[in-house]
């Protein structure tokens, strides 16, 4: 009988034992993790039974990855909702109101230079200031256009507030025309507001200020003798409620007051907050070709608006195709060139060249276009509003009429002809007054929100894989110990390799 010697060699045996040591790492982690289904895998005692554990473990963590994909996407697609929160606050900033009237240009300063010009084209040869034909008004827009083009000036055309104004008073003080900042309208002429944010200087009247209620009263003559025919269908005044901050886009959202009435205005206040990049293009900063239109205001500090903006980009195109703009938008001349990034007074165009409202239709309907020439006009990111409500009551008083009679005795404009025999008429065709109260200190907030947050993507994908595979950050902190067991494992072992053989080389 043989005996076979089967000799084994050192350096094998070793890599056995520590393979062995490496897989009982593995395993240790295997059947304590609190991941599920690995343990079920580590203790297995068939292939059938592996299989299962394998099969379903590959099945709920693709199944895991597929619901923690979604939730990732959902999140940087950065969607949002809108909360209303209704607040109340007190002291309040007391609104600004812009007032103007309905008519821009008064007969008795107009009348002369525009015969003059219907003359000079041999279109009217009179001298009769009393009255405009149909013909004469169709030449209004023409005149304006050659004036401003000429850099002449129009505001000697324009109501001064000081003959309109009868009374001021705010919570029981007295103000006045100083009281006011003005600006000019396309369609308005000249138009003042009270209590606009002015440049330098932090202040703006409090409804509580003077220890009033919050209410502003005004009383105004319109003088309607002096409106020019064929220019508006109406007598009064238009007027807004507004941000403190915000140029008013009276044109379009302004409100009609009649003469003859006391005109009852209260308020409510509600703001409008969006949030910035990435969930909106929102941006507060206010470009260039803005800015300088600003400039010419007086000394009003007005904040950004995304609909002026657009107004003024609508100018820079038509200008890029015509080499005009808009006559009807002759308070919007100053435009911005992107492409040599200078600010120009641009011309009006003739009113028989319908080049600008054909560039105009063009730009506004194309979503490309507008794109690419206004990139520079993001959205608001807060917006102040004010819910009006109004009414109104027959006036003047018989009481009243004396004092309006002497206010408009005394101002400079022209009386009618017929003054010292109808002027109780007159009074009623031209008075209007107007009372603007803080209704109430609630304000509501509708603030834009995250639809998903970062805290609420870690919380439904905790959710998910919990679920599924039962993973949590425990989970995670044992699977980081195995790999540092392993790592320290195999660092001992080269280690004592390394020192083993300098050993054997000594010898």
């Amino acid at each position: 009988m043989m005996n076979t010697i089967f000799v084994i060699d050192t350096n094998t045996n070793r890599k056995r034992r520590q393979a062995g040591r490496r897989r009982s790492i593995v395993r240790e982690f295997a059947l304590n993790t609190s991941i599920h289904g690995i343990p079920g895998i580590a203790r297995s005692q068939s292939i059938h039974n592996t299989i299962f554990w394998w099969i379903s473990f590959t099945i709920f963590t693709g199944i895991t990855f597929y619901f923690v994909t979604q939730e990732i996407r959902s999140y940087f697609e950065y969607s949002t909702q809108t909360s209303v929160n209704i607040v109340s606050e007190w002291p309040q900033h007391f609104p600004a109101f812009t007032i103007c009237n309905l008519a821009p240009v008064r007969y008795d300063r107009f009348i002369e230079p525009f015969l003059n010009y219907t003359t000079m084209l041999n279109i009217t040869n009179t001298n009769d200031t009393t009255s405009i034909s149909l013909l004469q008004a169709k030449y209004m827009a023409d005149f304006f256009q050659m004036k401003i083009n000429r850099n002449e000036s129009v505001k000697e055309f324009f109501f001064p507030l000081s003959t309109m104004l009868m009374k001021c008073v705010f919570n029981g003080y007295s103000c006045s025309a100083v009281n006011f900042t003005s600006f000019s309208s396309s369609s308005y002429g000249r138009c003042y507001t009270f209590n606009a944010k002015l440049k330098n200087i932090n202040h703006v009247h409090d409804s509580n200020e003077y220890g009033g209620p919050g209410r502003l009263n005004l009383r105004f003559y319109v003088h309607s003798h002096q409106y020019v025919p064929y220019i508006r269908e109406g007598v009064g005044m238009i007027a807004m409620v507004h941000d403190n901050a915000q140029l008013p886009l009276i044109d379009s959202a302004g409100m009609a007051l009649a003469t003859g009435f006391k005109h009852r205005i209260t308020y409510t206040k509600k703001i409008v907050s969006y949030l910035r990049s990435p969930y909106s293009t929102c941006d507060e900063k206010i470009p260039p070709m803005m800015q300088a239109m600003f400039d010419n205001y007086q000394g009003a500090e007005y904040g950004y608006s995304e609909d002026i903006c657009y107004e003024l980009c609508t100018q820079v195109f038509t200008y890029q195709q015509c080499g005009c703009i808009n006559p009807i938008q002759w308070n919007t001349r100053l435009i911005f060139l992107p492409e040599t990034e200078e600010i120009i007074m641009a011309p009006l165009c003739n009113t028989s060249d319908k080049c600008y409202v054909e560039a105009a239709h063009v730009f506004l309907t194309s979503s490309s276009l507008l794109e690419k020439h206004c990139s520079y006009c993001p959205q608001q990111c807060s917006v102040t509003d004010f819910n009006i409500k109004s009414s109104l009551w027959k006036s003047p008083p018989t009481w009243l009429m004396d004092d309006i009679k002497t206010f408009v005795e005394n101002s400079e404009i022209p009386l009618p002809i017929d003054w010292s025999t109808n002027w109780r008429s007159h009074i009623d065709s031209s008075y209007l007054s107007v009372e603007l109260v803080h209704e109430s200190s609630v304000i509501e907030n509708y603030t834009q929100t995250a639809t998903m947050s970062a805290v609420d993507v870690l919380s439904n994908v905790g959710g998910q894989t919990g679920l599924w595979i039962g993973v949590s950050f425990l989970s995670i902190m044992e699977l980081a110990e195995m790999v540092y067991r392993l790592v320290r494992y195999q660092y001992h072992a080269i280690r004592r390799t390394h020192n083993r053989t300098e050993d054997d080389n000594k010898v």
